[in-house]
């Protein structure tokens, strides 16, 4: 009697182990993902800082005009050379309108009052405590040199004898540009009514304009000084 006995069952093979070069591989993969990812978060955000804040400032803008051109509406002087227009500032409110031709001949921002965070997503803004438009003392004012319409982009560009026009309902001021420097971002000396002299009664009609440098860069502060001569303002009929 012949007695069969079954061959045992091939053993199942065994997977391979993952050889160091093949995590090596996984790993470059999963940070060269992450890598492309964080890029596109980036990209996104610097397309919002860079292109919709400054949308949703001129729109800003449009409506801070529209909100003067109804203040403003039928003012005209007194009498030719007449006094200066009464100012009122209120927190976050638009004040005056800042043209600038060497800058385009369609320059114009508004100015509102105060200098935070949200104030200066609208526009320009005036440092309170320092000089309104047209006084005796340092009128200051500032603004983004990028993002939300980076107002202050090009005043780099200014030079002694440009003129900066400051409008408040019925005048203009001429004020002339001095000269342009570059300061520490706490140089708050760059305030006071005679820039850089603690205690000195103002004489003169003096304009800041503050902004960061360099661009994209808040390591120091750009300084762009002006002075108005007294008369030296045009007045609007109406």
């Amino acid at each position: 009697m012949t007695v069969r006995t079954e061959a045992p069952a091939a053993a199942a093979p065994s997977p391979r182990g993952r050889s160091a070069g093949d995590v090596v591989r996984l790993l470059v993969q999963i940070v060269g993902e992450l890598m492309i990812t964080f890029g596109i978060v980036v990209l996104l955000f610097a397309v919002y800082e860079l292109k919709v804040t400054d949308l949703r400032a001129a729109s800003t803008q449009r409506g801070l005009q529209n909100q003067l051109d109804k203040a403003w509406s039928g003012a005209g002087p007194v009498r030719p050379n007449g006094p200066d227009p009464v100012v009122t500032p209120v927190e976050g409110q638009p004040i005056a309108v800042v043209h600038i031709p060497k800058l385009g001949a369609d320059y114009s921002r508004v100015v509102v009052e105060g200098v935070t965070h949200e104030d200066l997503k609208k526009g320009p803004g005036h440092y309170p405590k320092t000089a309104l438009p047209g006084q005796v003392g340092n009128l200051v004012v500032s603004g983004h040199r990028t993002t939300y319409g980076a107002p202050f982009s090009n005043i780099d560009q200014l030079r002694p004898g440009d003129v900066v026009d400051v409008q408040v309902r019925f005048r203009t001021y001429h004020y002339r540009i001095t000269g342009t420097r570059i300061v520490s971002p706490d140089a708050a000396e760059v305030l006071l009514p005679v820039p850089a002299q603690p205690g000195v009664t103002p004489t003169q009609r003096l304009l800041t304009l503050t902004t960061c440098n360099p661009r994209f860069s808040a390591a120091q502060r750009m300084i762009v000084s002006g002075v108005l001569q007294p008369g030296d303002y045009t007045d609007s009929s109406s």
